[in-house]
């Protein structure tokens, strides 16, 4: 017997244009009780003030009222607690984050699921973000062997506000495209309309997506993919209006579009444009750009940014081009930042309690950092904490200074984790 979710992606991968109906009994007790065990324990709460505990004390009476109000359509999630987080960067502005109450967590995480399960078959290739079983390497990878064609521009797209700016009645379209369940789609457009709670004002929303709830990834996904992705595959793919060789790559919001030849990558950035007015959604004048880019681009060749990494055109020992992959200096200073910060906080703390934290933070950078070309950024960043450690275990006697004597011996006895690569592309 397949379970709720298997017999829907079944009939999504067997039937890609049919719409599906009945989606609503995926979200039941057994689901609901399995989004609660998902929940991560001391959360922020929202609105409503529930956390994880709380609601498990009558787990099984609160999800069956939970049921019971869906049912009678009387359940209505609630506004979305906003809160800022500092951007990264340092530049000084900040990014909304929306925390949703504990019982809309539960039910858009058996929606997320849903239609997980639901669009993975329709997705591109091309599409890495927010998606099972794809990362930010593969994307990597993906665009680097793009890079290694016949690629001679690339068009560094940045969406304006893309959360902020997603259409609901667009979206509510798309989804009606795949999705014939009047029921799943009217709670989805009573999450995208439920408002913010900021300050203790409610405000209503007409657009944009919240960062921070289960629904949102897949949600932004489905936007894009019907008014970038399909226009990409179906438009500009087919020659209607590049006429080289052309590709993308997208990681959520994040585009990169490579192409042979100049009028090309001009052309197809202009049509964007046009392509993105259209669904209410608008390039960022300051940070979209035509670089030159490739074997063949020479002097000229231009370099660009992708999740952390900046990408320059580069040759081999023996000569051959090659793109290299760096960690982009916006990136290593807010690393720097955040070490010199935390050491400064922490310098009183045990020895080994302070390389243990810091072995656990170098590690998690070297298994993203560690592609290929990268060893002396990795090295840069090494160097920098074994410098930073030294000088606040100083500041924390009379004396105000270790001696790398001193130093060496206590680093023999806790080493710092040495960068290696653990992501070679190829």
């Amino acid at each position: 017997m397949l379970t709720g979710l298997e017999r829907i992606r079944q009939l999504a991968e067997e039937h890609p244009d049919r719409k599906l109906q009945t989606l609503m009994h995926s979200v039941n007790k057994e689901t609901l009780i399995a989004a609660h065990k998902k929940q991560g324990a001391g959360k922020a709460a929202g609105v409503d003030g529930v956390a994880k505990e709380e609601y498990e004390r009558d787990l099984d009476g609160n999800v069956t009222r939970l049921i019971e109000d869906m049912k009678q359509f009387s359940y209505r999630p609630q506004p979305v607690r906003r809160v800022y987080i500092p951007k990264e960067g340092g530049s000084g502005t900040q990014r909304p984050i929306g925390i949703l109450a504990y019982e809309d967590k539960l039910v858009q995480s058996c929606m997320a699921d849903v239609l997980n399960v639901i669009y993975e078959p329709k997705f591109y290739d091309f599409s890495f973000g927010y998606r099972p079983g794809r990362d930010q390497h593969q994307a990597l990878a993906y665009l680097d062997d793009k890079l290694m064609g016949k690629t001679g521009w690339v068009i560094d797209a940045d969406i304006k506000s893309f959360f902020d700016s997603v259409g609901h009645e667009w979206m509510m379209k798309f989804l009606g495209h795949d999705i014939e369940d009047k029921n799943f789609l009217r709670y989805i457009a009573r999450f995208l309309k439920a408002g913010v709670m900021e300050d203790g004002k409610h405000r209503e929303n007409d657009a944009g997506v919240h960062q921070g709830g289960s629904i949102s990834p897949v949600l932004a996904n489905v936007y894009l993919h019907y008014v970038v992705d399909m226009w990409f595959a179906e438009v500009v793919k087919k020659k209607k209006i590049a006429k080289g060789d052309c590709s993308m790559v997208r990681y959520a919001d994040d585009i990169r579009i490579c192409c042979q030849y100049e009028s090309d990558a001009k052309s197809i950035m202009e049509a964007l444009k046009e392509r993105l007015a259209k669904f209410g959604l608008e390039l960022s004048e300051d940070k979209t750009k035509c670089i030159k880019f490739g074997r063949f681009a020479g002097e000229k060749a231009g370099k660009f940014d992708f999740l952390g990494f900046t990408f320059l055109c580069g040759k081999t020992r023996s000569g051959k081009y090659t793109v290299i992959k760096i960690t982009s200096q916006k990136k290593l200073k807010l690393k720097r930042q955040k070490a010199k910060e935390w050491l400064r906080k922490n310098m009183h703390q045990p020895i080994a309690f302070i390389v243990g934290r810091l072995n656990k933070s170098l590690r998690g950078h070297y298994n993203y950092y560690g592609v290929s070309h990268n060893s002396q950024r990795m090295w840069i960043f090494y160097t920098y904490v074994l410098h930073q450690l030294k000088y606040w275990l100083g500041r924390r006697s009379q004396k105000g200074y270790v001696s790398w004597e001193k130093y060496n011996k206590i680093i023999a006895y806790n080493p710092l984790l040495r960068p290696s690569i653990t992501r070679p592309l190829w």
